[in-house]
Formats: C-alpha cells, sequence, structure tokens
C-alpha cells in the first residue's frame, strides 16, 4: 500500500461550512456574511429553485463575430468532423526526455447527432431560473446490497402550518433571548389570547402554529426579570399564580435584579399548504415548496434545542459530552438534525456532531495558554492582535461577592493596563491600576497586559483580563490549530458501530414522539428506525502501469511494488536547501535513496545535484532561494545552456510557518519546481514515505504514475468516444475572523485525453466569502480572458484537439446556492467556448460534489466481512441513488473510497445541468472510476480527483498569503471594513514554467 488517500471520517462536525456568527449578524465579523434570503428575489440573486418552465440553455450575450482567433489554434464548431481538426502536438506516454514507447492517441469518434448543441436557441440574458434535470431512471451495475442510513422517515399528519411574523421591542439581537421571551409568552397567553396553540419560533422572524389564531395581528406585553443579562429562570408567571412570601423576596431581594417590559407583535404572514409538499415528495411537482420544509423543520426542532447551544442546525450541550482541546479551547459534543425532502417522503437526518467552546476561565489564564507565553512579559504587536481576534465578540463576566455584570468584548487596548488613565468623577486623572486597587482593594498581577474594551469606542469601558470571566457556552470560531483538530478527532472519532448507537441514543432521548407539539398539534410522527436502502457496489476500474502491467484494486487500494509508473518524468537537473538543523552527511543520504527510488519507479533521474547542497538558518530563506536559483544559472549556462533547473528539495526547518513562504517564492518568483520534506523524515529513510514522495515528484515534473485501463481500451463512459476535458473548480474561503482577506477560486482542467490524468490549475482571488466564481470569463474592452478560456486553449495545445464535450465537477456549493451559481458560472462557461469562435458551444454537464453532509451509511450486519471494510466502513464503491436522495432531480451519493478511521462519509453528486445526456450508470461508473486516478496515493480517494485537485491548488494559493502582516485594522466592524472587503488583492502571479505541471500535489 504506497500512501493514504482523502478517505477519512474525520470530526463528527465534518467539514461543515464556515460557522455561522454568534448572537445574529455581526458587522465586520468576516464568518460567512449575511446571505440574501432566498425568498427575496432580487436584481442581483435569482429566485429560489424549482422548475418554472421547460428546461431551456443557460444565457450568452451576444459575441462579436469579429472576434480574434485563438492565436492559430482555431477551435470549431463542435459539429465539424474529427478529420477536420487541425493538427496539433500528439499526446505520448512519456515525460520530457523519457526513454518509453509513446501511447497512440485515440482516434476521435464523431459525436452523437442528438448530442448537437451548436445550433440551440440562446435564453435572455435576464433569465432567473434553470430547472435541474430530472432523474432519467436508476443505476443498476453492481453487486446488490442492503446498508442503513441515518435518515427516518416522518410521517406528516394534516395540520398546515400557518406562519406569523414576529417582532419584539425593544430590537433583541440574541436568538436565546428571543426564545425565553417568546416562550414565556406563548405559556402565559396560550389558554386565553393564542386559542390553545403552541408556537414553533425559530429565533428570529417568524413563528409557526398547527393551524389560525384567533387574530391577525396583536401586541402582547411581556415583563421579564433578568440579572444583569441573565433571564431568571422563574418568570412572573409564577407569581401571578403562586403566592409565596419566600418566592417573593426571591425576586425583589437582590438589587442586581431588574425587569424588562418588551412589546412582541404577531401577524399573520402566511399559510403553508401541505398538499403541495405531499405533491412534490410523490414527484407529480417539480418545484420544491422550501418553505414549507423549513417550518416542519422548526417545530421538530422547537423542543430538541430546549436548552442547548444551536450552531446553524447543530444543537450542542455538555450533558452529551465534553473535553480539553487545548489552549484555552474545549469540546462539546452534540448532534446535527435537519429535515429534508427524499424519495421516501420527508426523512429526518440526524448525526454526531462536535463543536469548539471557550473555557469558562479567567481571560487572564486564557491568555497565557492561549499564546504559551508568560505573562510577566508585555505582548508583541502581534500577539495582541491574535488574542483581539480570538476574544472580539466574545462575552465575559465580572463577579464581586453579590454582584454579577456581564461584558461583550470589542477589542484589547493598545497600551497595557498600568499605562491606561481616565478622569474621575472629581475631573482628575486616575489610572486603571490605581483605580481598582483604591476602590476594590485589588493589585492587579499582570500590570503588562492590555485591558479588554467593552462598551462603545466613544465611551469606553476598561476591564483588566484578571478580573474577568469567560462566560461558559461560549462557541468558539477561529480556525482550530494542529494540535486542537488532532484532540478532536481523537475524543469525537467513532467507528460505524459506535455511531450509530450514538445517533439511535439521540433519537430515542428526543423523544419527538412524545412531543405535545410535534404529535399533538401538528400530528406529525417519526419513525425511530434507521432507514434501510438497497445499495450497489460497483466493480472497481483496473489500474495500467508500465508496460503490460495492469492492476486489480482490492477494498479501495493497491500495491506499487515491483511496478514503475506508466509514463516516468525526466529530472537532469535538481539541488538541495537544507533549512533544518539535521546533519548535511544525513540530508544528503536523504535525497540519495529518495533519488533512488525514484529512478526505481521509473523516473529517469540523475544521480548528482547540480550544484552544491545549500544550508542555511531559516530566517534567510527568500535569500538563500534567490541564491540558489542563481547558481544554478551560472552552472546550466556552462552544461546545458537552453535548460533550466528542474527541482529544488527543501527540508524544511523544525519550526512551522515557513512552507507558505517556501511555496509563493518557489512557484510565484523564481519558477522553480520544489518538493518540500519534513526533518523528521530525514533520519527514519522509509521506504513507503520515498514511494510517496516518488508519486508526488513524478507528476511535478509532467509524469503520469498510472492510468485506467478503460482509457486506454477505449472503454472509459463518455471520454473516449470523442475529445473531452474534465474540469474541477473550488472556492476556498478565509478563517473566521479574518475579514479582510479574499476568498479564493481554484479551477483544474485535464491536459491529456483519453487518459484524463494530467490536470493543470489556475487561481484567483475574489471579494470575502464571494462563492461564485469571478473570473471564469472576463472581458476588458475587446480583450477576453479568463480561467476557462486559458484551460480549454491549454487543452487544444495539449492534445491537439478542441474539447466536444465539458465535464464541469463543482465542489463547495450548498443547496441554496444551486441555482445562483449555476446561472453565472454556466454563463460564463458559454461565454468562453464562444469567445474562442463563434457558435462554438460543447456540451456541458455541471456536477455539484458536496461532502458538506450529514448523511452517512452504515452496514446492515457490523462485522460481516463480505459486506464491510478493515475499519467497519461499507465498502468502496457503494452508490446510492434511492430512497434518501432527492424526489425528482438526478443525484446520486457514492462512498468510493474505504474508510481509514471514523465512520466514512459518501459523497453526495448532483446534476445542475446536463446536455451530454448520462445515464446513472454512466456517471456513477465514469465518477467510481476516477477516484481511482489520484496521483497521490495507491487508493480511491472519497472526491472525485479534479474537485480534489481544485481544493489543494485553493489551499496552495492561500498558503501564499500566509505571514502576511496582522493589523488592528482587520478585526474592527463596520463600513472601513466593507470597503477594505472590496478591494480585493489579486494574488502572485505562478511562474509559467510551474503553472504547466501539477505543482500543487
Amino acid at each position: 500500500m504506497s500512501g493514504r488517500g482523502r478517505g477519512r471520517g474525520g470530526p463528527p462536525s465534518g467539514r461543515g461550512g464556515p460557522p455561522p456568527g454568534r448572537g445574529g449578524p455581526q458587522p465586520g465579523r468576516g464568518r460567512g456574511g449575511v446571505q440574501p434570503s432566498p425568498s427575496v428575489p432580487s436584481p442581483q440573486q435569482p429566485a429560489g429553485r424549482g422548475n418554472a418552465g421547460p428546461s431551456v440553455p443557460v444565457p450568452v450575450q451576444s459575441v462579436s463575430p469579429s472576434l480574434p482567433r485563438v492565436e492559430n489554434l482555431s477551435i470549431s464548431s463542435p459539429s465539424a468532423p474529427p478529420s477536420q481538426a487541425p493538427a496539433g502536438p500528439r499526446v505520448t506516454a512519456t515525460g520530457s526526455g523519457s526513454q518509453q514507447p509513446a501511447m497512440q492517441q485515440r482516434p476521435v469518434q464523431s459525436p452523437p447527432a442528438q448530442q448537437q448543441v451548436a445550433d440551440a436557441p440562446l435564453v435572455p440574458s435576464s433569465s432567473k431560473k434553470i430547472s435541474a434535470p430530472l432523474r432519467n431512471g436508476f443505476g443498476t451495475i453492481g453487486r446488490k446490497c442492503v446498508i442503513k442510513a441515518n435518515h427516518f422517515l416522518v410521517d406528516l399528519g394534516q395540520k398546515d402550518p400557518h406562519q406569523y411574523d414576529v417582532s419584539i421591542s425593544p430590537e433583541v439581537t440574541s436568538k436565546t433571548k428571543c426564545k425565553e421571551i417568546m416562550k414565556f409568552l406563548s405559556s402565559l397567553y396560550r389558554a386565553s389570547h393564542l386559542g390553545n396553540l403552541l408556537l414553533a419560533y425559530d429565533g428570529k422572524k417568524s413563528a409557526f402554529a398547527a393551524g389560525p389564531l384567533p387574530f391577525e395581528s396583536k401586541e402582547f406585553a411581556v415583563k421579564i426579570t433578568e440579572q444583569d443579562g441573565y433571564n431568571l429562570i422563574f418568570m412572573h408567571i409564577y407569581i401571578y399564580f403562586i403566592v409565596s412570601k419566600t418566592l417573593f423576596y426571591m425576586v425583589v431581594g437582590v438589587h442586581s435584579r431588574r425587569e424588562r417590559d418588551f412589546r412582541v407583535t404577531i401577524k399573520f404572514a402566511a399559510k403553508k399548504d401541505l398538499h403541495y409538499l405531499k405533491q412534490f415528495l410523490s414527484g407529480r411537482q417539480h418545484d420544491s415548496p422550501q418553505e414549507t420544509i423549513q417550518a416542519l423543520d422548526v417545530v421538530l426542532r422547537e423542543s430538541a434545542s430546549s436548552g442547548r447551544e444551536v450552531v446553524g442546525r447543530s444543537l450542542f450541550s455538555a450533558e452529551f459530552g465534553q473535553g480539553v482541546l487545548g489552549d484555552g479551547i474545549e469540546y462539546w459534543k452534540g448532534f446535527y438534525q435537519s429535515l429534508r425532502p427524499t424519495q421516501m417522503g420527508l426523512s429526518l437526518n440526524i448525526d454526531m456532531s462536535a463543536r469548539a467552546f471557550y473555557e469558562p476561565r479567567l481571560v487572564s489564564d486564557f491568555i497565557g495558554e492561549f499564546l504559551n507565553k508568560d505573562l510577566a512579559r508585555s505582548l508583541t504587536d502581534q500577539e495582541r492582535i491574535k488574542v483581539k481576534r480570538a476574544l472580539r465578540g466574545v462575552r465575559v463576566e465580572v463577579h464581586r461577592q453579590n454582584y454579577m455584570r456581564r461584558y461583550k468584548v470589542q477589542g484589547l487596548t493598545i497600551q497595557p493596563v498600568n499605562q491606561l488613565t481616565f478622569p474621575d468623577e472629581t475631573g482628575a486623572v486616575i489610572s486603571v491600576v490605581q483605580y481598582f486597587r483604591d476602590k476594590y482593594n485589588v493589585h492587579l498581577r499582570y500590570p503588562l497586559l492590555p485591558a479588554i474594551q467593552a462598551g462603545s469606542d466613544a465611551k469606553p469601558t476598561y476591564l483588566p483580563t484578571e478580573i474577568c470571566w469567560l462566560a461558559g457556552g461560549q462557541r468558539y470560531g477561529l480556525k482550530l490549530n494542529e494540535k486542537q483538530v488532532t484532540n478532536l478527532l481523537r475524543a469525537t472519532c467513532q467507528r460505524p458501530r459506535d455511531r450509530e448507537e450514538s445517533i439511535m441514543k439521540t433519537m430515542r432521548s428526543n423523544k419527538y414522539n412524545e412531543d405535545e407539539l410535534v404529535n399533538k398539534d401538528f400530528g406529525m410522527r417519526v419513525r425511530e428506525q434507521l432507514t434501510s436502502i438497497d445499495a450497489r457496489v460497483l466493480p472497481p476500474p483496473p489500474v495500467q502501469y508500465h508496460g503490460s502491467s495492469e492492476v486489480k484494486p482490492l477494498v479501495g487500494q493497491w500495491n506499487m511494488i515491483d511496478l514503475k509508473m506508466i509514463n516516468g518524468g525526466t529530472v537532469n537537473y535538481w539541488a538541495i536547501a537544507n533549512f533544518s538543523r539535521q546533519r548535511e552527511d544525513a540530508v544528503m543520504r536523504f535525497c540519495s535513496e529518495l533519488v533512488q527510488m525514484c529512478q526505481n519507479k521509473g523516473i529517469v533521474f540523475n544521480p548528482q545535484p547540480l550544484i552544491r547542497m545549500v544550508s542555511t538558518a531559516p530566517h534567510n530563506i527568500e535569500k538563500a532561494l534567490a541564491d540558489i536559483k542563481s547558481q544554478c544559472g551560472a552552472q546550466l549556462k556552462k552544461v546545458a545552456p537552453d535548460s533550466q533547473l528542474q527541482l529544488l528539495f527543501v527540508i524544511l526547518p523544525e519550526a512551522k510557518g515557513t512552507y507558505g513562504r517556501i511555496k509563493r517564492v518557489c512557484e510565484t518568483e523564481l519558477g522553480i519546481v520544489s518538493q518540500c520534506c519534513k526533518p523528521t523524515h530525514v533520519m527514519k529513510l522509509s521506504k513507503q514515505y520515498f514511494e510517496n514522495v516518488a508519486m508526488k515528484i513524478n507528476v511535478k515534473v509532467g509524469g503520469r504514475n498510472s492510468v485506467l485501463s478503460a482509457s486506454l481500451n477505449g472503454r472509459l463512459p463518455y471520454v473516449t468516444d470523442r475529445p473531452t476535458i474534465i474540469f474541477g473548480a473550488d472556492v476556498t474561503h478565509p478563517s473566521p475572523g479574518e475579514d479582510s482577506a479574499p476568498s479564493i477560486a481554484a479551477v483544474v482542467a485535464s491536459m491529456d485525453w483519453p487518459q484524463v490524468t494530467k490536470y493543470k490549475a489556475l487561481v484567483s482571488a475574489q471579494p470575502h466569502r464571494q462563492e461564485i466564481i469571478q473570473d471564469l470569463y472576463t472581458k476588458k474592452g475587446e480583450t477576453h480572458a479568463g480561467l476557462i478560456r486559458e484551460l480549454l486553449i491549454s487543452f487544444k495545445r495539449s492534445t491537439g484537439h478542441k474539447p466536444h464535450r465539458i465535464i464541469f465537477y463543482r465542489d463547495g456549493v450548498s443547496e441554496g446556492q444551486f441555482n445562483e451559481v449555476l446561472l453565472n458560472e454556466m454563463d460564463s462557461i458559454r461565454k468562453a467556448c464562444v469567445s474562442l469562435e463563434p457558435n462554438y458551444m460543447p456540451p456541458v454537464t455541471f456536477i455539484v460534489v458536496q461532502k458538506r453532509h450529514h448523511t452517512r451509511f452504515f452496514p446492515d450486519k457490523h462485522g460481516d466481512r463480505n459486506s464491510t471494510d478493515r475499519s467497519g466502513n461499507i465498502l468502496p464503491g457503494t452508490v446510492v441513488d434511492t430512497k434518501i436522495c432527492h424526489p425528482t432531480e438526478f443525484d446520486f451519493y457514492l462512498c468510493s473510497h474505504a474508510g481509514i478511521q471514523g465512520t466514512s462519509r459518501p459523497t453526495h453528486y448532483h446534476v445542475l445541468y446536463d446536455e451530454n445526456k448520462f445515464t446513472a450508470d454512466g456517471l456513477q461508473m465514469l465518477t467510481n472510476s476516477l477516484c481511482y486516478t489520484y496521483a497521490r496515493c495507491t487508493r480511491s480517494v472519497s472526491i472525485v480527483p479534479p474537485a480534489y485537485y481544485a481544493h489543494l491548488a485553493a489551499f496552495r494559493a492561500r498558503s501564499y498569503m500566509e505571514g502576511a502582516d496582522l493589523s488592528d485594522s482587520d478585526s474592527r466592524g463596520g463600513r472601513a471594513t466593507r470597503e477594505r472587503v472590496a478591494e480585493v488583492k489579486p494574488l502572485p502571479v505562478i511562474h509559467e514554467s510551474v503553472k504547466s505541471v501539477m505543482f500543487y500535489c
């Protein structure tokens, strides 16, 4: 076994997407932004998904017939005979300079007549709706089996949800407090004013009842007793009906308690007719009644969320378990809950989850652990800003005897506490240190720490960190470090049997069928059994290596022992940079063994480096790399004037944080392909490690490791019959707290046909948290550009053919963004094609790839060796397109990888546009087969490689920005931040000599 793929179960919360902001939208928080409501269309946002009419091609704006040709690479109409395709370089099996025989390029078959779309009518650009293709059948290929899914069928009642708009005055931003107000109102007025109906409230603007309330609109007065930000557990309703002096004195006997009056207006908004939902679930209606589903989801969530911390669709509580992650952070366990429309009906998806929270502790202790620092020394500016980002928006409490007050952190002071002064009641200037000593007899132990700033900039309140406690139950929204992620995985990772038991235990403890709102009012019933599904296990594709060596994978993996790569690259000129503390002789031995492994695997590799190894301290990285480039250039002038340095081995320093700098300098400034190695591997000399690195090196220098046998014998569906380009696209967003950092889009495309193993990557920066890829197609004046256009040109140069078919795998899109992403990105794809030549419109299939979901599969019989892998998970190749899939649209779940740890997460593929007329078997087999072509390991991976490569390329581009200076302005909210976000700083340009190979692997 030669490496590990992406097939690990991951933390229970999964990728999960960017965590929602704390306590409602916060200006400048940069944690996902405020998404426009799907129910309120605007000129910038299309209305919701569904079928507004017959499926139509995507709109394309008219393009001038006088478009410039792509240099000498004329792209003709896809209907032209293949024999008329312009000549170009032929695809060979060898890398540059390899002595292996070339593979013959397959002839292009004529595309089927029914797939010609060159003359398809264009839709007006103002069109805001595209219907997703309907499912045209179910898959049949593969060995049948039965598995279970964490979906629970929900039987609908007969009560139509009635929606009511809720407004609370004065405005309350906390969802928790809003829910407490509404819960109090419901218990107080249910019998007298609400027609004896319970309300399901979403914590924001909407409440739902199982029938009409006895009014159209009504205002209620609610009085709640608070204690400096805490709502008391006992409410006035008990005072009205229980005459008790003890209770009365409890309410009025403490001065810190106060009463607050709220006015709550409840106004009828709409009736959600269950008839349309039932029609949709039965397949007789194509438009999804999403608002009705959301209403029922709120109903099922009402009692389950009581007393629990709600984060998105997940609910957390210490009752499910908690533990320490380190650096002042702990984890809470909980569960995810979502109501989904499926072929079998409404399904309640429940999964286990975990989330990081702040440990309730003194803020000064948190700072010491968070920075791993002695607090007797002052903080550097960088440390202060790091702490400021971690604490901004967090609630802290100050306790003194019978007094407690809660504050919200706005920031940290630039000056330490011992330099802070303010005017007292008499107007005299007094220091903060003296104030606490004189008034409270508190001697501050850490006067060099900054103070917490609460209140406003105009009227700030300064609080020493050592008197403030972090309030409990606050989720930590920043990115976890490596140690914390490891601890989270170790604590929460569950094998399939254990995860299934946890889900069933949670299901039973929630007692949905005993809930009065769910069962009595709405007449709903949740079946408490996991859903059994008839699945299929697709056969693994044979993998071809050098010569006649063919490997048949077994349970998602295979071995490369005694095999050579099908196309070994060539490395004649290479060098070594050592930034570690390892001895030079040890590094030379390490590199020599690695080179020998590369040679054994079929790479043509010169055993001697071009220049002597360069060893230097890590603080001098940029200069050292530039010197290596200069020395190599001088040496090459003597021995090979027309050549360049082909590979640089880099031994990383022991300290972290330099990888991004090294890659940025090598790939964007010097044009050097590099292979970084951790110093811990230098002394181990592991053959397994060398084999894994050799696979990465080969694709970085232009070789191929292996190909699908079906691509050589013409049997890869929808690929080998005619020139096909496969795209992968992803957008990565900055970590929470990075308010002004751009999002980064990456698009990769296959550069070889029919092998589809080499992928060129292009990256682009775009506005903060913008999901739609902006630079797929651009036009300035008469100049056409964009990522798609450049990749189409590169494909033509590489293969000698224009693409006759486009398959586009798009990662990272949530269901609420389907229509918007499809409209904009398909439009860009069309424009990019037509910009190369008028009427050039190859058929496109647009597939969304989703890993951020909570569907999990379990074997029907745990421990059955015929239906599980070694980790206890379902077998790789398991595909599901029935029961829990979309009622009418073309989607499926595919678990293409073998589990390593935890419970495997299948990938969800949803076809949003299909001009290639894929069959269910065709797309499922193609997708599963591609998962065996990932270049970095000899395992099938969990996500189709084009999407995986796009993910890697985007993160590589993000690493170019590592080490950028932190600034206070990043941490402030308001208009200034929004203006900065609008100014997107472009990424460093990747050097041409690097961009042409798979540098991101």
